[in-house]
């Protein structure tokens, strides 16, 4: 099979050699090129309405659903949609808000901390840099991904688990670890759909390669596919649909 050209094959510890994507480089510009005319412009499903709002929405997700974050903050950014905001309003009302999303108590700590963090250390703005967003408390580096990526248009690659899990079964990406993943979705993504990228694998996992059953007959790519579970081999007619509402 044709290799990617220009892409050299990541190593690990020891000098060895990571597994590679099953795909050639025409391969993965054909599969991105459907992608981008099946949705010219995907949006993630977090509410928010500023790169500060997005921020806690993305840290509050964590084991959490899009869902249940979005019946939560809803309420709690008319009130607090700023650092200063939601310094003011206290841990103790912040969780009376997010009291139904998951680990609540620790997220409201660390909410109300990087908001401290970014007025301190930041002159309340939401810094536009990976180091100094995964130095804020309860913000790890697939948080940052996803504030640089939809708050600041920076072509990063936020690997959640749909990702993980399509990167592996597609063979388009195959990682033990979503680090892993990352850094070789990073690479062999052309430059030009990187920016969109993590938003299309996380809405094509979530609502067509399913992690019980893929919907094959529904897929774009299933002509492409080498997933070993793909049960439909004719790609679903390619017309573009309208962004993604967040599912009730």
């Amino acid at each position: 099979m044709e290799k990617p050209k220009g892409k050299k094959a990541a190593v690990g510890g020891k000098g060895k050699r990571l597994p590679r994507s099953a795909y050639s480089r025409a391969e993965i510009e054909e599969i991105f090129r459907r992608f981008a005319v099946q949705r010219p412009e995907p949006k993630g499903e977090l509410e928010h309405v500023n790169p500060f709002t997005l921020l806690v929405a993305v840290a509050l997700s964590a084991q959490a659903t899009d869902i249940g974050v979005n019946r939560a903050t809803g309420p709690l950014f008319r009130i607090a949609d700023t650092p200063d905001r939601m310094l003011a309003l206290g841990e103790e009302r912040l969780g009376e808000y997010i009291r139904t999303i998951g680990l609540w108590r620790n997220k409201a700590k660390n909410v109300i901390a990087l908001s401290r963090a970014i007025i301190e250390e930041h002159g309340g703005e939401v810094p536009a840099d990976r180091d100094a967003l995964t130095r804020l408390p309860g913000v790890g580096r697939k948080t940052a991904n996803v504030v640089l990526n939809m708050a600041f248009g920076q072509p990063t690659m936020a690997v959640d688990t749909h990702i993980f899990r399509i990167g592996n079964r597609l063979k388009l990406a195959p990682g033990k670890t979503p680090d892993q993943v990352e850094d070789m979705l990073v690479r062999i993504i052309p430059e030009h759909y990187l920016r969109h990228a993590h938003h299309w694998l996380i809405l094509h996992g979530r609502y067509v390669c399913k992690a019980r059953k893929p919907d094959c007959a529904a897929c774009v790519i299933a002509d492409i596919c080498k997933a070993p579970e793909k049960w439909a081999d004719v790609p679903a007619p390619l017309v573009p649909i309208e962004p993604l509402e967040a599912a009730g």
